[in-house]
């Protein structure tokens, strides 16, 4: 296996993060003789059985993903793995997750789970293939917090990957998932069709916190060079009311955060609620806004 002569092999090894499986090996005409030479002199290097690395590459997490895939064939990264390839993840996992149609007896050192996926929950996104957004969603949610799911599925909306239509559907014929409960809990939270305005979101706000006994605060008031949605002057403490329309650019995300930080040094602690949470858990922000002020009043 020398140079001259494999290009589609260089090809294909490069696709896929530098790594063959036996099967493909073979359609490139590569026979079994020809595969344990190269493995012999150090051309292939076995990371799994039935998995090469060609060359002398060192694997990045995609080619190890990739591996993992191509040694339990027919398969798909699933689960964890799924969740960073999409983004729905801050963090990236060490263990590897892929979901095969089948059972697999042998020992990995990746976790293989059993499910005949419909087509509709197979893609194949940066080369490998994978389970759909939804899918992962639906797979993720299993062991996850209802608040968890929410902040996955805002994750892929805002890399607009998230299909609420494609989530809906699959969870219409998802009988008998045990994360289909968690998911439509958390979807309560995302509805698009939920449009809240500002004008709307800052009476509602003012109804909740004055109905929970909270002091009332001033609305639209300007403190220290900023407008603040609600602010408390005593204890010198703000309410932003995000409503997606108005911060779902990169520069008002931006200029959000620097007003944080200006507020910040002059004194002001703000935070920030949404108008789907405060229709969603009006109490829990309630609660929080009320040891937020008792914690101010301590330190003012």
């Amino acid at each position: 296996m020398g140079d001259k002569g494999h290009g589609p092999l260089a090809e294909l090894a490069t696709r896929q993060y530098g790594v063959v499986s036996t099967r493909q090996l073979d359609g490139l005409g590569y026979g079994r003789n020809s595969v344990a030479k190269a493995a012999k002199v150090g051309r292939l290097h076995r990371i799994h059985r039935g998995v090469y690395v060609v060359g002398y590459r060192r694997l990045s997490w995609r080619g190890r993903c990739m591996a993992a895939v191509l040694a339990s064939s027919p398969s798909v990264a699933s689960h964890l793995s799924a969740g960073w390839l999409w983004g729905l993840l801050r963090f990236r996992p060490e263990t590897l997750h892929v979901t095969s149609p089948s059972a697999r007896r042998a020992k990995r050192s990746f976790v293989v789970h059993q499910a005949d996926l419909p087509g509709a929950d197979r893609v194949i996104y940066e080369a490998i293939p994978v389970t759909s957004v939804a899918r992962t969603v639906l797979d993720l949610a299993v062991d996850r917090s209802a608040r968890d799911i929410r902040r996955q599925i805002q994750r892929g909306d805002d890399f607009k990957v998230f299909d609420l239509r494609e989530m809906r559907s699959l969870l219409a014929r998802s009988n008998g998932h045990r994360g289909k409960v968690q998911v439509e809990a958390a979807l309560d939270g995302f509805r698009p069709d939920h449009v809240f305005t500002r004008s709307g979101l800052e009476r509602r706000f003012l109804e909740v916190v004055t109905a929970a006994g909270l002091p009332t605060p001033s609305m639209n008031t300007f403190v220290a060079g900023f407008e603040v949605d609600a602010y408390w002057a005593e204890e010198r403490f703000g309410v932003e009311l995000d409503v997606y329309a108005t911060h779902g650019s990169r520069l008002s995300f931006e200029e959000d955060r620097e007003r944080d930080d200006e507020l910040l040094l002059a004194g002001i602690e703000t935070t920030r609620v949404t108008g789907p949470r405060l229709d969603r858990e009006p109490g829990k922000v309630v609660e929080s806004i009320r040891r937020h002020l008792a914690r101010r009043a301590h330190i003012k």
